[in-house]
């Protein structure tokens, strides 16, 4: 996940409510042969997130691999338990609701019984983790929702020594390599891009989301030494990831708008773990898959990958070739989707097109000599209908016509202080040599991940009534 320019919440209540048959031993075989066989909702509410006045020193949640020291291989398609067996688990059918503030957060129930835990949805991460607090020998209440996770209040908690096989120093799926802490226990460190690091011990856990209804005991980290408060949920194609060790087919999420006004009351979103409704509408491009062989310095191969083929400004289609946005062999020019970047990142070729139209269509209204965050500079402090007004829509343009359109109204992000920027960033900036499309862009749209077919979908929806 790159750079959070802005944070989008989703938070979870401890209630939800489920479908399911009264007899459980019916429960369990329609389990085992039916992907649609339950339904769990969730109600989500907001929460504001303080950030630093600064861009650049407020703390990110960015690409968890080094692209060019640490390239992973590609993960196998049968999920496997911590323990190494792969084990039969259901397909997850749930909706969440959620409301869009400023960064990705789902609050997830976590152990027996399930501790309410707040972690950024990232599709550009592997490793799942959460904060945890040292156990104590004392038993105590259980801790209030969105406390940090209290190992010693688990039933199905527990750690992973220095002998499991995951811990190995060539298993590639930690920016830093696994090693023995002093207690035996196998330690990780993963890096970000803006240098946050999260590190602690790989342990197991499960997701519990009802009395009947839960996850295998999954692999993920449980930190106690990082640099933020929140823990982060991958769900990238790698095999640590949630959506891989939970056999999770499918899942999707539709971004509203934020309000014009500061202060307004954020509108609803949604999120789906299963089969969305919606979907009959959707189009889809297929993901480009690596080998395992495949080790480009530059590539990303657990990311979403898809064939981007242009960029359209105002009804103009820019002059960039399509191979600016596949990798080449180096992996460079690779073009992922990304929930946890706010903004769009490009490569040099295509940013400087954009900017270059840019420039031509509303060059007078630039903030002259103005970088925000070190990534852009198509930044504006005039009346943001006029520049919109004069920019037009910009699209996205995708392999078998598919195409994500940002409205004229919609193009440019208030990025506070009277300044608002055409959310597109240089990826260079971020030491990467990817195009990004981030969740600024993917606003009022449905974006569906069907792993099961290798596809990404798209629908246009209003967001906050989905």
């Amino acid at each position: 996940m790159f750079l959070n320019l802005l944070i989008f919440f989703f938070l979870v209540s401890p209630s939800l409510s489920v479908s399911i048959p009264k007899d459980q031993n019916k429960l369990q075989n329609k389990l085992k042969n039916d992907t649609s066989a339950f339904s769990l909702s969730f109600p989500l509410t907001t929460s504001p997130l303080s950030l630093s006045a600064n861009p650049n020193t407020s703390k990110t949640f960015s690409v968890v691999s080094n692209y060019k020291q640490n390239p992973r291989s590609r993960p196998t398609t049968t999920a496997a338990t911590a323990g190494g067996a792969t084990t039969k688990t259901p397909s997850y059918n749930y909706k969440l609701s959620f409301k869009y503030s400023m960064a990705p957060i789902v609050s997830l129930p976590i152990g027996t019984p399930p501790q309410i835990q707040q972690m950024v949805l990232d599709t550009g991460s592997q490793l799942s983790w959460i904060q945890c607090h040292s156990t104590t020998p004392k038993p105590r209440p259980p801790p209030p929702p969105m406390a940090s996770f209290d190992p010693s209040l688990s039933s199905t908690f527990s750690v992973l020594p220095c002998t499991h096989p995951i811990c190995k120093p060539r298993v590639p799926d930690f920016t830093l390599p696994t090693s023995c802490d002093q207690n035996s226990l196998c330690h990780y460190s993963y890096f970000y891009a803006d240098g946050t690091l999260a590190e602690g011990n790989l342990v197991r856990e499960k997701f519990t989301f009802s009395r009947s209804i839960s996850t295998p005991p999954l692999t993920l980290g449980c930190a106690k030494d990082t640099s933020d408060t929140k823990g982060i949920l991958g769900m990238n194609l790698g095999r640590l990831s949630f959506a891989s060790q939970a056999k999770i087919t499918k899942f999707s999420y539709c971004v509203p708008n934020r309000p014009a006004q500061t202060g307004s009351n954020m509108p609803t979103g949604s999120f789906y773990l299963g089969h969305n409704p919606s979907s009959a509408g959707f189009q889809y491009v297929d993901l480009l898959t690596f080998s395992q062989s495949q080790r480009m310095p530059n590539l990303d191969p657990l990311a979403y990958t898809v064939v981007m083929v242009g960029i359209r400004v105002g009804g103009k289609m820019l002059k960039i070739q399509p191979s600016v946005f596949r990798p080449d062999a180096s992996g460079a020019g690779q073009t992922m989707i990304d929930s946890g970047s706010e903004f769009t990142y490009f490569v040099d070729e295509a940013y400087s097109k954009v900017r270059e139209e840019i420039v031509r269509l509303a060059g007078p209204k630039l903030k002259k000599g103005y970088m925000y965050a070190g990534v852009s500079d198509m930044c504006f402090d005039g009346d943001a209908v006029e520049i919109g007004r004069l920019i037009g829509d910009m699209a996205f343009v995708f392999d078998k016509g598919v195409e994500i359109v940002t409205p004229k109204e919609e193009i440019l992000a208030d990025v506070g202080g009277g300044v608002r920027c055409v959310a597109i960033g240089q990826s260079n900036m971020l030491g990467a040599a990817s195009n990004i499309i981030g969740n600024f862009h993917q606003r009022n749209q449905w974006v569906e991940f069907d792993l099961a077919n290798r596809r990404v979908g798209f629908g246009r929806a209003d967001c906050s009534r989905s």
